[in-house]
C-alpha cells in the first residue's frame, strides 16, 4: 500500500496535486474507491484501507484518491461546485485505469456511470445536508442563538454556508439538494445489512469494523470471480 499523489485538473484550468491511496500491482482488477464527503469521509477513510488490503489479498488493485477541497486538499473547497468533483472522480479513473467504481455512501452521487461496480449504502446529496444542517441548528443553540433549518437553506442557496467545518459554495449546496447516487444496473448496491451491524458513519468518531470490511471485501471478490478476501 503506497500514499502518492495523482494530478487533478481545476476549473480555472490549472491542476492539483492531491493525495491518494494506492495498491497497484498491474492486475486485471482495478477498483476506483470513492470516499464518502465530508464529515463521513473522516469517519470512514480507515474502514475504507482495511478493505482495499483485503481486495489485495484477493489479487484487484485499488485507487482511493482525495479529491479537491477534502481533507489536505490545498484547494478551497468554496470555489468548487459538484460538477468540479464530478468531473474530478472522472479523471482519477481514467488516472487509475479503473475497471470497476466501489462508492462509499455519498460518493455514489460522483460515481463514474460507464464503470461497473458497488455502491456502499448509498446517499444522496440532500440527506448529507440535512445531517450537516441539523448539527449546525443545535450548536447554535448550545450557543444561545437560533437558526432555522429554513434559514440556513436559504442562506446555502444564496451566499453558500458553512456547515461541520465544510464551507459550501452556493453552487455546491444548492447542487447537492438534489443530487442522487448515479443509477445504473452496472452498479450494485451493497446495503449495510448485508455486513451486519451498524454504519461506522453514525458513530461519534472514526472507526475501524473487521468483520464488516471482511464481509465488504467478500462480496465483491465473489463478484468478481477472484481469490478470497480474508484479513
Amino acid at each position: 500500500m503506497l500514499v502518492t499523489s495523482w494530478t487533478c485538473a481545476l476549473p480555472n484550468g490549472q491542476t492539483s496535486e492531491e493525495l491518494a491511496v494506492q495498491i497497484d500491482e498491474s492486475r486485471d482488477a482495478r477498483v476506483l474507491v470513492l470516499p464518502a464527503l465530508f464529515d463521513e469521509a473522516n469517519k470512514l477513510r480507515r474502514q475504507a484501507v482495511e478493505v482495499m488490503r483485503r481486495l489485495d489479498l484477493a489479487g484487484i488493485d485499488t485507487f482511493l484518491p482525495g479529491l479537491p477541497g477534502m481533507n489536505e486538499s490545498l484547494v478551497p473547497l468554496d470555489s468548487l461546485s459538484l460538477t468540479h468533483w464530478t468531473a474530478a472522480a472522472d479523471a482519477a479513473g481514467q488516472h487509475c485505469n479503473a475497471t470497476h467504481v466501489l462508492t462509499w455512501r455519498g460518493g455514489a452521487i460522483l460515481a463514474p456511470a460507464n464503470l461497473p461496480g458497488w455502491q456502499y449504502a448509498p446517499v444522496g446529496g440532500a440527506k448529507l445536508l440535512r445531517s450537516m444542517l441539523r448539527a449546525r441548528t443545535i450548536s447554535a443553540r448550545e450557543a444561545g442563538r437560533e437558526e432555522t433549518l429554513a434559514e440556513l437553506q436559504e442562506l446555502g442557496r444564496t451566499q453558500g454556508i458553512e456547515l461541520a467545518g465544510w464551507q459550501l459554495s452556493a453552487a455546491m449546496f444548492s447542487a447537492l439538494e438534489t443530487a442522487e447516487p448515479v443509477s445504473t444496473p452496472q452498479q450494485l448496491t451493497i446495503a449495510q445489512s448485508d455486513l451486519g451491524g451498524t454504519g461506522l458513519w453514525l458513530r461519534a468518531e472514526p472507526d475501524e469494523n473487521l468483520e464488516q470490511a471482511d464481509a465488504l471485501a467478500e462480496i465483491i471478490a465473489r463478484s468478481l470471480g477472484v481469490g478470497e478476501a480474508d484479513a
